[in-house]
């Protein structure tokens, strides 16, 4: 039974979530807070598997709270916010930040043409949650910023022309570190399926943009990639290019119920650059990806996998590095140091 703490200042919303929640034999609301204090004075007595967090809340918000209780107590955060108000979505990728694992957005009321998939996505976020790996703020870091022995690079024939990223649950922080990792001329384009709950992906790009080195932003159709530049695929769309470098966005069918996939996305870079491709799989559930990372061994491009110990959810890359996909099996910072080294060893 996965035991949930709900944090919220609207009662409303707060029986509402406990209303979709409960209505999953294998979740408990086991108690219900109106603010951030509230949170933290029921935690100093229960220990719940999941909490689902609001961030916009009097006396201490949802980022404040995630703050304090992944420094001091951590456990797997949901923060299920508005998406209609910038500021509350800033501080969302704030509280992923500092250790959230996931997000989504308020669901929809009783009547609404959403509500049940919103309740849908609920339950299977707090599910993913319970079973993903959580240690405090300080040892965090640490891990991401640890140096490790990086194998050197072998001497390819050919130079890498893209690089492709996929990542689930706990990739946006995963992705933070890897980008803020890389040098401001960083000579390759980056194309990134991050699955991210609707609306969340523009708020996700604009948080990126404030520490990464590169210029990030959403993919559209049509447009040729650049060196030093990121894409991101957007919402409901297979994100692919094709051997002219030029971004592809089809509304196909999802992959590993996902759309986008990291899956296409790999598949698709390969076809068009084959060896050429260098190919990362950061933290997240399932196998979204994995058999497409080996792929992109096979054919002679250089893989990398996020090591267990870094990773939120070693569901992804740990498939990936069982198959025999993976190059390199390190944290998100390392493989920024180890692909800036391959490639440098191939220009």
């Amino acid at each position: 039974m996965i035991k949930v703490l709900i944090v919220d200042d609207s009662t409303v919303q707060r029986n509402y979530l406990t209303y979709i929640l409960s209505s999953d034999p294998e979740i408990q609301v086991v108690g219900q807070a109106a603010n951030g204090k509230e949170a933290l004075d029921f935690l100093k007595l229960h220990q719940p598997d999941v909490i689902t967090m609001d961030i916009h809340m009097p006396d201490m918000d949802g980022f404040e709270v995630t703050r304090r209780i992944m420094e001091n107590k951590p456990l797997p955060i949901v923060i299920v916010s508005a998406i209609w108000d910038p500021m509350e979505v800033e501080k969302t990728f704030k509280a992923m930040e500092v250790g959230a694992v996931s997000l989504l957005e308020k669901p929809a009321g009783i009547g609404s043409p959403n509500s049940e998939k919103n309740a849908a996505e609920l339950i299977a976020i707090v599910k993913q949650a319970a079973v993903a790996k959580v240690t405090r703020i300080r040892s965090r870091r640490v891990t991401a910023s640890a140096s490790v022995a990086i194998p050197p690079p072998q001497r390819r024939r050919g130079g890498i022309k893209i690089v492709v990223l996929g990542a689930s649950t706990g990739g946006p922080a995963a992705i933070q570190q890897f980008l803020t990792g890389l040098p401001q001329d960083f000579p390759l384009p980056i194309l990134i399926v991050q699955h991210i709950s609707s609306g969340f992906t523009r708020g996700f790009v604009e948080w990126l943009n404030q520490s990464s080195p590169l210029q990030v932003h959403v993919a559209t159709q049509g447009e040729p990639i650049r060196r030093s530049c990121v894409y991101v695929a957007p919402e409901e769309f297979q994100m692919g290019v094709n051997n002219r470098g030029i971004i592809q966005l089809r509304a196909d069918s999802p992959e590993h119920f996902m759309r986008p996939a990291v899956s296409y996305l790999f598949r698709s870079a390969l076809k068009a650059f084959a060896a050429a491709t260098a190919g990362i799989l950061l933290t997240g559930m399932g196998v979204d990806g994995a058999d497409e990372l080996k792929s992109i061994k096979e054919a002679g491009g250089i893989t990398f996998a996020q090591d267990h110990d870094s990773s939120i959810i070693h569901g992804m890359p740990g498939e990936a590095i069982r198959l025999g996909g993976a190059d390199y099996v390190i944290p998100p910072r390392d493989i920024a140091s180890a692909l800036v080294s391959v490639i440098s060893n191939t220009l």
